[in-house]
């Protein structure tokens, strides 16, 4: 009997492997495609050998820069994975894969629990409504402590961790787990790739049923089905516990927490299985814009959420919502507004891919054959037309100027970089109307760096990068009141005017742009109202100090006037432009500068000298731990004050220093820097 459609919806997990840097995510993605047959080597990442990593500036880095997209099969179920990159400059490749995904593994450091990194991914997942477990990874580490990572994920995450595993053995010796669920033991012995189901060892037998216990209670208290079993019987089932742990993790009431040694290929199975039970299919989902359903049978949409480049030509990831795809057919991108032809599908391992006829609802594959789509650009069928919510872009906070070597080789970087941005709309290419150089603006000097690296590598170009430099704004410290402008022009025919008086304060923190209206009367009809709201948003994109756009400030119209013929809402518009421009250089303003908050790691011994280095570069420390002889150091430090940092801490560190970044919006710069 042929499976029907709806019933493979219901066979599919879609999710990504989140993390903070060197956790272990493309260890734990390694494990899987080797545990279910999709590779038969298990790739390391030290080796250079893993299968996501494929980009070279990820094998030479050891660090995931690129989402990359894997299949895989496990007891009858279709696995779609993206494996996303820790490092915060990478944080926009988590976005748009977090906006296409179902559902998510968050992998911890058993020693380190919750990082920075962590933290912020944990966050963007929180802001799609991601579904999540968590794998507690490098139990085999010394210093390793389960009941400490899981404390963390409740004080640092907000949310309620639910341990369903014991660890057998401690560090070097940490061999298997007990499945609190179950309450059996698996033992993997050294070397295996699969483990051995035995009951519980009679020396973890009473801790077992303790946290079995501490289970059933925590769950009894945020299911209300569980709760009415345990009232009745003192007791849950391993069944009705499991369903109450799959509708606490889809709810996102709690969190079930796994654990293991993904490097040693310990808990890995585990894990697989709790992808199935626990995460949720896209027929799980609730309908995407509220109307377009996870049916194969429902009209085509589609939303693209990667675009790559590759010799092959280029190849646009999308995410199917609703119904069926299939070579040789026309879509329609409503983004760009035009009808495209998919030429071809394929099912992505990473840089392979495999060719398919028919892509369905739940589906994550590539196409080839639309020109014209981007990150975010909905396709759909011709014939029903939808536009989805594309996922967020981060504004860049990190801008170099970079030029050819030889002039002969300008177009071609032009076209290079536009090639950039297509594929990573985090990158912003701009040219310097003061300077005429041609500036590249990204979310990290990491980021950028590597932008540069593709530059060079993968389309052969000489280029000069210039000094970083970062994205600063303008603030109104103390605004002013009643400022009045009078808009008139007369050229000859219809002229124009407009009058209006603004008052102009200071926001709130966090806030961009606030406008509002007390005029009476009618002395300025509600269309001109709009047309000076949109006259002040255009006269932000400059401000009065350096030419920065101008955040952080509320303008409130309070009077006005028109005239019966020469009124107009450009006239309006001109006059709120000018009118803000003045009210910005008659107001104190202050310039605001962007900060991140940084996590140091040392040992102990090298405290002294980072805590002076971090003073010296304006950081202002707000914790500090000490932990086995490291010391652990956070602060929070002007981004233009970072430049540099990694080899300066490595050379006052002997090599033993480590740090990370995440961003932590502006702060207020010194009086006197103007750039």
């Amino acid at each position: 009997m042929r499976t029907q459609p709806q019933t493979l919806t219901a066979r599919v997990r879609n999710l990504g492997i989140l993390a903070h840097v060197d956790a272990g995510k493309t260890t734990v993605t390694e494990r899987f495609l080797y545990l279910t047959g999709a590779t038969h080597k298990r790739g390391e990442v030290h080796d250079g050998t893993t299968v996501t990593d494929f980009d070279p500036q990820e094998r030479d880095r050891g660090i995931t820069i690129f989402a990359a997209a894997v299949s895989c099969d496990w007891a009858g179920h279709r696995i779609n994975l993206i494996d996303t990159p820790g490092h915060v400059d990478f944080s926009d490749e988590v976005e748009r894969s977090l906006r296409v995904l179902d559902g998510a593994v968050a992998v911890f450091d058993a020693v380190a629990g919750v990082e920075p990194q962590s933290e912020t991914v944990w966050r963007q997942a929180d802001r799609h409504g991601v579904p999540r477990i968590a794998f507690v990874n490098k139990l085999d580490r010394a210093g390793a402590d389960l009941d400490a990572a899981v404390e963390s994920i409740r004080t640092r995450l907000g949310t309620v961790p639910l341990p369903v595993q014991l660890p057998i053995g401690r560090e070097d010796g940490f061999t298997g787990v007990v499945d609190l669920v179950r309450m059996r033991a698996y033992v993997w012995a050294e070397g295996a790739d699969t483990y051995t189901d035995e009951p519980v060892p009679d020396v973890l037998l009473d801790e077992a049923r303790r946290r079995r216990r501490r289970l059933e209670e925590s769950v009894a208290e945020l299911h209300p089905g569980a709760l009415d079993e345990f009232c009745a019987l003192a007791e849950l089932s391993g069944g009705t516990l499991a369903g109450a742990l799959r509708d606490l993790t889809l709810s996102g009431d709690a969190v079930v927490v796994l654990c293991g040694s993904a490097y040693r290929n310990r808990g890995v199975e585990p894990l697989l299985d709790a992808v199935v039970a626990y995460l949720p299919a896209p027929s799980d989902m609730p309908p995407v814009r509220g109307e377009v359903p996870a049916d194969p049978a429902a009209p085509f949409t589609a939303l693209a959420f990667k675009v790559s480049a590759t010799a092959t030509g280029r190849m646009t990831y999308v995410r199917v919502y609703a119904g069926t795809i299939g070579k040789g057919d026309t879509v329609l991108d409503t983004t760009a507004g035009r009808t495209e032809r998919i030429a071809r599908i394929l099912r992505v391992q990473a840089d392979r891919a495999t060719e398919v006829d028919v892509a369905r609802a739940g589906d994550i594959v590539a196409v080839v054959g639309p020109k014209s789509a981007r990150a975010g650009a909905t396709l759909c069928a011709p014939d029903a037309p939808v536009v989805l919510e594309p996922p967020t872009t981060a504004d860049p906070v990190v801008s170099v100027s970079v030029e050819a070597r030889r002039s002969a080789d300008t177009g071609r970087l032009a076209t290079a970089l536009a090639r950039l941005s297509e594929e990573d709309p985090s990158l912003v290419v701009r040219s310097d109307p003061e300077t005429g150089q041609t500036v590249l603006s990204g979310l990290g000097e990491l980021h950028l760096e590597v932008a540069v690296e593709k530059l060079r590598r993968d389309r052969g170009l000489e280029v000069t990068v210039g000094r970083p430099r970062v994205a600063y704004r303008e603030t109104v410290a103390k605004g002013v009141t009643g400022l009045l402008h009078r808009h008139v022009k007369q050229d000859g025919g219809a002229g124009q005017f407009a009058h209006v008086v603004i008052d102009v304060e200071p926001l709130g923190e966090d806030e961009e742009f606030a406008f509002r209206s007390t005029v009476t009367g009618g002395r300025v009809p509600q269309e001109y109202v709009r047309a000076v709201e949109a006259g002040c948003r255009d006269a932000l994109v400059e401000g009065p100090l350096g030419g920065h756009p101008v955040t952080g400030v509320r303008v409130t119209l309070t009077d006005g006037a028109t005239h019966p013929k020469d009124s107009s809402e450009m006239a309006f518009r001109t006059a709120g432009r000018f009118a803000l421009r003045e009210a910005l250089r008659a107001s104190v303003m202050t310039l605001l500068e962007p900060v991140a908050d940084v996590t140091v790691t040392v040992p102990a011994e090298s405290v002294g000298a980072v805590l002076g280095d971090l003073a010296a570069r304006r950081g202002r420390v707000t914790d500090q731990t000490n932990r086995s002889g490291t010391a652990v150091v956070e602060a929070t430090v002007p981004l233009a004050e970072l430049f540099g940092y990694a080899s300066r801490l490595r050379g006052r560190t002997q090599g033993r220093g480590t740090f990370t970044t995440r961003p932590a919006g502006y702060a207020p710069a010194p009086q006197g820097r103007t750039e």
